[in-house]
């Protein structure tokens, strides 16, 4: 199920900003920190594709959106300190819309599940459409498999727990970009 068919989506990411929310300059350090390295045009492609998706939180009705991002991607200055400073300002912003919920795991909280990945969870209008996305290493990795729906909604349920409330997620994030 796309994202754009989703009644909701809910996203856990520990090594950098969630994709829909990211700025196009940040976006760029994402990308070109892949290996094998990417074309400069294959960066721009990506860079234009990343931006274009983001429309689902822009339209007449937005995407209900919950991003858990680990304290540690706030500090990965993907594209350099300018870029991460305003990639900051623009995810606290973000984070101040009616349909956006930013949550921060702070780095505190120790081991936590799925560390190793970054999750996205869309929701169907029913849950035998839910779908999970599983980002790794090899690539992404799609399942609406109950089993696995279940460990990941776990997951999530985890991370709702860790993370600190919007408004303390969103005074990190402003402060970690004034010290950037």
């Amino acid at each position: 199920m796309a994202a754009t068919h989703a009644v909701r989506v809910s996203t856990a990411q520990v090594t950098h900003v969630p994709d829909l929310l990211q700025t196009e300059e940040y976006a760029r350090g994402v990308f070109a920190a892949v290996l094998p390295p990417l074309s400069r045009l294959e960066i721009e492609l990506r860079v234009a594709h990343r931006m274009e998706r983001q429309q689902v939180l822009d339209r007449p009705e937005p995407l209900p959106y919950v991003a858990y991002v680990h304290e540690a991607a706030l500090r990965m200055p993907y594209g350099g300190p300018d870029a991460m400073r305003q990639q900051l300002d623009h995810l606290a912003a973000a984070s101040e819309r009616q349909s956006v919920e930013v949550r921060v795991v702070p780095n505190g909280v120790g081991g936590f599940p799925g560390a190793g990945h970054a999750l996205l969870y869309a929701e169907g209008p029913v849950p035998q459409l839910d779908t999970m996305q599983l980002d790794s290493a090899h690539g992404p990795e799609f399942t609406g498999a109950e089993a696995q729906l279940t460990k990941y909604r776990a997951h999530l349920d985890w991370m709702d727990k860790a993370a600190l409330p919007p408004a303390a997620s969103r005074d990190l994030i402003r402060t970690d970009a004034r010290e950037i």
